[in-house]
Order: structure tokens, then sequence, then C-alpha cells
């Protein structure tokens, strides 16, 4: 028996990174796992690695996509007890280099859509369920050019604390998950030389190397089982250290 035998999960951007590594682990750990992703190639692809899983394309900033995400999950009348909010985006802007565009995209997908996406799901959230919002380690450094980034992910560490207290009747539990730097296909994304890049970010880290998107992953199933029963508005740090030392 897995951790998770017989229950529902959702993982918004299930079909790349740290999103993929976590809906198959919490399918590993019995889940049946909902994914979301705006590319359907990538979405179909994920699906067959995860097995037990149902892709859902669409765009958590739209709130059209969210009421037929919740629609697909209603359908299979078992509600949902595993909510690991993980989409997001990131890019780099300096505060002179700020667009509009730039803010407002970043805001709408990483703060605007984790509210409405757990919002839109507390109809179908299960007693008991568990609540997993993706933030990061950017959220207590200053990192230059990576301001707006670093806003959101302290909003979203905010909303959990708040959403905690106020599902606590419910039993359910809402934990931020904050990665450190992870090799995963969107840090590859940010810079032009992603080697360079991603050797940089490394040497920063007290344990040496990138994290692995599985060992995100584990630290996403411990808050999604049982075994955190009595976790609740806590952030947990899978940072090789990066934050802590």
């Amino acid at each position: 028996m897995g951790l998770l035998e017989g229950r529902t999960a959702l993982v918004t951007g299930g079909s790349t990174g740290i999103g993929l590594a976590s809906a198959v682990r919490l399918a590993a750990e019995g889940a049946h796992v909902f994914i979301t992703g705006r590319r359907q190639a990538e979405l179909d692809a994920a699906v067959d690695v995860i097995g037990s899983a149902t892709g859902v394309t669409g765009d958590i900033s739209n709130p059209a996509d969210l009421d037929r995400l919740y629609e697909a999950i209603r359908d299979r009348g078992r509600g949902l007890d595993v909510l690991f909010a993980n989409a997001s985006v990131a890019s780099f802007a300096t505060l002179e280099q700020i667009t509009e565009e730039h803010f407002d995209t970043i805001f709408d997908i990483n703060v605007r859509g984790t509210v409405f996406t757990v919002r839109k799901a507390l109809p179908l959230l299960n007693d008991g369920a568990s609540v997993i919002l993706n933030g990061s380690t950017n959220a207590d450094v200053g990192d230059e050019a990576f301001g707006v980034y670093a806003a959101t992910k302290a909003a979203v560490r905010s909303f959990s604390r708040t959403w905690a207290n106020e599902l606590r009747g419910r039993g359910i539990r809402v934990n931020t998950i904050s990665p450190g730097p992870t090799d995963t296909p969107g840090l590859s994304g940010l810079a032009p030389d992603p080697v360079a890049f991603k050797r940089q970010l490394a040497e920063g880290v007290p344990l040496g190397r990138l994290g692995r998107p599985e060992e995100i992953a584990a630290a996403v199933a411990f808050l999604a089982s049982d075994q955190s029963s009595f976790v609740t508005g806590s952030n947990l740090y899978a940072d090789g250290g990066l934050v802590q030392v």
C-alpha cells in the first residue's frame, strides 16, 4: 500500500520539471493524478509516463480553463485529496527593465492563478485534504533581476499561512514547498548559456549541486501524505541548505 492509496491528486504544471516528477511520485504512492499543462503534446507524454493520470490542457491564469479542469475532477466523483499548486513562470528583469507586461504575466500566473486554483478547488477538496503551494528560496533573498518573481513567491508563502488558518475547520492542511535551484527545463531556459548558469547556481548551494526534481517530489509526497498530519502553515525548504547555512 502506498502513502496515497485510493486518493485523488491534482498537480498544476504537471507536464515537466518538478510538476512531472511530483505527479509520478504521487501516482507511485497510489493516487490517481490529474495534471494540467498548456501544451497538449507534452501533457500527453506526461500522462504516459505517470500511468494513473488524467491530463487536462489549460492555463491557470484563465478562469474558464480552471472551471473545465475542476469539472473533469468532479465528474470522477471522488473529490480531491491532494492539490499541488505548482504551475508558475519566471524571467529576469531589473527594476529599470520591468514592463507592465512582464509584471502582469508573472503575477497573473504565479499569484492570481495560484489563488484561484485553490479557491475554485474548495468545493471539491475532501475534509482532511492537503494543499501544497510551490514557493521558492527566491522569496528570502534579493537576487538581482528576479524581483518580480521573488515577490510572487513571497505572496504565495503569505497565502499559505492565511489559508491554513481559514481551512483548519475542515482539517485541510496548507503548506508551502520552497525548492532551491533545481535542474529542470525551466531553469535551463532562463539563461542564454544554461551550462554556465547552472554551474554558477550550484556553486552557491552548500551541498555543491543543483537539486533533482525527484528530490523535490519526495518532499511534496511527504506534505501530501498522512506522514505530515501535524504539519500545516509551514514552509518546507528543499534547497540543499541554500538559505539555511
